[in-house]
């Protein structure tokens, strides 16, 4: 549907007025209240791609490098299928509990398209790929090798995301209502919304941007991807020493350092954010800085120079355990038939050791929380006020 502003539209409120220059310009401050919401086409769609996005992801987070299907797949898909149903659905008038309806109220809008968009995105857990709770339950199937019941593994997961779903209730009034507490990923969903349902009467539209863009992604992607995967990283410094350890360590860019490493593939170029097209510079720029300490500063450090817990034992960069010798750990022998830790086995095998990046990695990520904290005190707190306040009463 092409949407040209009506003229029964409301003009916009001074609240509705964003402080933010940056949400200002890409969300519109008009709606249209007669666009039909609640319609067949957006409940049919949006279960879908719900429950399509929820299987895909998680059929590929098996893969040694997982692949995350967004929203934005089913956000370019849903607009030809949505505009198909508005011609092919029939438009009778039928009455459901004392309520006129119709299988195909008009014309497909933007509100049923953003409907789409979210359920589709719950399916992929809001750009994380699969439920985080599936992993446990990966754990003790595949590497314990025990039984867990359709019952119980169905009221994990439920738990933990109806779980995440009440933080998110509970946060909502510090973190979603406040006009200053804006998220740049979700204005790109603003712009390319307003780009596939807006008339825009120039030669370059925003629609036609969005199709050569992707056009060319794809045809640019499909090489590093598909034809030739070994320009996702390229380093002449393992070509160069080929029986070097250390070398390869450093000059790998799948498996080290990736010091002179040279790449083609996008997504390896943004591993380390995500997509720094989305964020603001100073964020960008934050964790890029962030990024070069870890990899190129501590970590380097703390494994050849400081040979920190005998880092020099185990690969740098590794997700297995080990044993104080190097070994890969047998898990499964430490664990009895009651699915408890047997200490004596435990004892016998030694202390479980983990590679230096994973340890730190898991070290930084609790850092991460009580840096929240720090973030607030210090640029959210009126030191000011606080400062007097206490004078006057001290």
């Amino acid at each position: 549907m092409e949407i040209e502003h009506p003229a029964g539209r409301a003009a916009a409120d001074e609240d509705d007025v964003s402080p933010v220059e940056q949400v200002r310009l890409t969300v519109p401050t008009t709606d249209d209240p007669t666009l039909p919401v609640w319609t067949f086409r957006m409940w049919t769609m949006g279960f879908i791609s719900c429950a399509l996005l929820s299987f895909v992801n998680q059929f590929f987070a098996y893969r040694s490098e997982p692949i995350v299907i967004s929203q934005i797949t089913i956000q370019v898909a849903a607009l030809p299928i949505g505009h198909l149903m508005a011609r092919v659905l029939p438009e009778k008038k039928f009455r459901v509990f004392g309520r006129e309806c119709s299988l195909n109220p008009g014309p497909f809008n933007v509100k049923e398209h953003v409907l789409i968009s979210i359920f589709a995105n719950a399916g992929a857990a809001f750009g994380g790929g699969n439920a985080y709770a599936i992993s446990i339950i990966t754990i003790i199937k595949a590497f314990y090798k025990r039984n867990i019941s359709f019952v119980t593994s169905l009221l994990l997961i439920i738990t933990t995301q109806v779980l995440g779903y009440g933080w998110a209730g509970l946060m909502r009034k510090y973190v979603v209502e406040p006009a200053h507490m804006w998220w740049p990923a979700s204005l790109v969903q603003v712009s390319l919304m307003r780009a596939m349902h807006e008339k825009e009467r120039r030669r370059m539209t925003r629609g036609k941007f969005f199709l050569i863009a992707l056009i060319c992604s794809f045809a640019w992607y499909i090489v590093p991807g598909y034809l030739f995967p070994t320009l996702t990283a390229i380093s002449w410094v393992c070509w160069v020493y080929p029986k070097s350890i250390t070398m390869q360590q450093i000059g790998s860019g799948l498996n080290g350092l990736g010091v002179g490493a040279l790449t083609l593939d996008w997504s390896v170029v943004a591993s380390f954010l995500g997509s720094p097209l989305v964020s603001p510079f100073f964020a960008t720029a934050n964790v890029f800085v962030g990024y070069i300490v870890f990899v190129y500063g501590m970590l380097p450090i703390s494994y050849w120079v400081l040979n920190l817990y005998n880092a020099g034992t185990f690969p740098l960069f590794s997700n297995d355990l080990y044993t104080g010798s190097g070994q890969l750990y047998n898990i499964s022998a430490i664990v009895n038939d009651k699915f408890e830790i047997d200490m004596d086995a435990y004892a016998q095998q030694g202390k479980i050791h983990l590679s230096l990046f994973f340890a730190v990695s898991y070290g930084l990520g609790f850092a991460t929380i009580a840096a929240t904290l720090s973030h607030v005190i210090l640029f959210f707190v009126n030191w000011r006020f606080f400062f007097v306040n206490w004078r006057f009463r001290y």
